[in-house]
């Protein structure tokens, strides 16, 4: 049965505000709601696309659970706001951080424990520890870091991590809020009845990411290719070696989709959702991507040292989710970087100063 009224949390933003179009066009009778503080700078340019494609926007914050009350009750709420920057609160307040991920969470909790409603809670990858994945026996080949193909052990292979990879250890401050997260909403699953799906999401890319260093970097490396800027291999000895799996938004998509009109079948489950190894790429191979499609060389620098939360390598393994549907990701790497640069030729007067930055 497809939800009657949808509520996406950060609707305004990257995903989120995907999810809210994408939503409305499967189910057009469907009210989707977009809530969004706009606190990241470009999300305001995401309003004329909202409203344009029948999204109702509502100026509003997860930190302030009047805003979710004046809602009123949904069938479904997608929580995708969140400070999205593994390096948030490194020598700095983690004030913002704490409240938006883990104190909105709760407040949409509570909003759904007094509403009825389910919940599609987009996690991230960043939950496994930093040490842990800093430990896998990786080795150099050819431009990339990669793991021994007949190598295995507890939660990782040669298909990449998966939900078992063992969580001890600390995983950022935004890790942890994201990890806390999923406790609460397993206990009010367990409490409260609430239906719920967990994806622990890696490094989602597409048109309409204002991409920065710490987060959205596929975004900013095309941009830095297609408008001029500096950019540098940091980190593991400055070599670009280190690598992520992608997905693509719409990909993203698409699986949300599957899951809602499913929700039956998907509910209490925790996934691990990216590209895979099909769709993994290191900075290195990126940059020559980014080169083909643009025509335009960077120069890159190398900046050797690691910081506190960079880690060498994390793909997906997304055979958990995969076995539950018959979802695949459709767009590879270089799919990826041509729709990116295609939205940032079509939009760059609005969005240069934000991607130049």
């Amino acid at each position: 049965m497809s939800p009657r009224r949808i509520l996406v949390t950060g609707g305004a933003g990257f995903v989120g505000s995907h999810l809210a179009l994408w939503l409305k066009r499967r189910w057009s009778d469907a009210e989707v709601i977009a809530l969004d503080n706009l606190h990241r700078r470009g999300s305001e340019l995401c309003l004329p696309r909202l409203r344009e494609g029948g999204v109702s926007f509502v100026h509003g914050d997860v930190r302030a659970p009047e805003d979710l009350t004046a809602i009123g009750e949904t069938d479904l709420l997608i929580e995708c706001s969140a400070e999205p920057s593994v390096h948030a609160g490194y020598g700095q307040s983690p004030g913002y951080l704490v409240n938006t991920n883990l104190l909105g969470l709760l407040n949409c909790l509570e909003h759904l424990r007094r509403t009825g409603g389910d919940l599609v809670f987009l996690s991230t990858s960043r939950v496994y520890p930093i040490a842990g994945l800093r430990a896998l026996p990786l080795e150099q080949r050819g431009d990339r870091l990669v793991l021994p193909e007949s190598g295995t052990g507890t939660g990782w292979s040669g298909q990449g991590i998966d939900e078992t990879f063992p969580m001890a250890g600390s995983r950022s401050l935004y890790g942890a809020t994201k990890l806390a997260a999923e406790l609460l909403i397993e206990e009010y699953r367990a409490m409260y009845g609430l239906r719920a799906i967990i994806d622990r999401c890696g490094v989602i890319a597409g048109p309409w990411q204002m991409g920065k260093v710490d987060q959205g970097f596929v975004a900013l490396w095309v941009a830095r290719h297609r408008f001029g800027g500096k950019l540098a291999y940091s980190g593991f000895g400055g070599e670009g070696l280190q690598v992520r799996d992608l997905l693509h938004v719409d990909d993203l998509c698409r699986l949300c989709e599957t899951q809602v009109a499913q929700f039956e079948r998907h509910d209490g489950a925790v996934y691990n959702v990216g590209g895979g190894h099909p769709v993994s790429t290191s900075l290195r191979e990126l940059t020559s991507i980014c080169r083909e499609v643009t025509g335009q060389p960077v120069a890159i620098t190398s900046d050797p040292q690691t910081r506190p939360a960079d880690i060498p390598y994390y793909v997906t393994d997304p055979r958990q989710i995969q076995a539950a549907t018959d979802w695949r990701p459709v767009a590879g790497v270089r799919q990826i970087v041509e729709d990116v640069d295609r939205w940032l030729v079509d939009a760059r007067q609005d969005i240069r100063s934000i991607l130049s930055s």
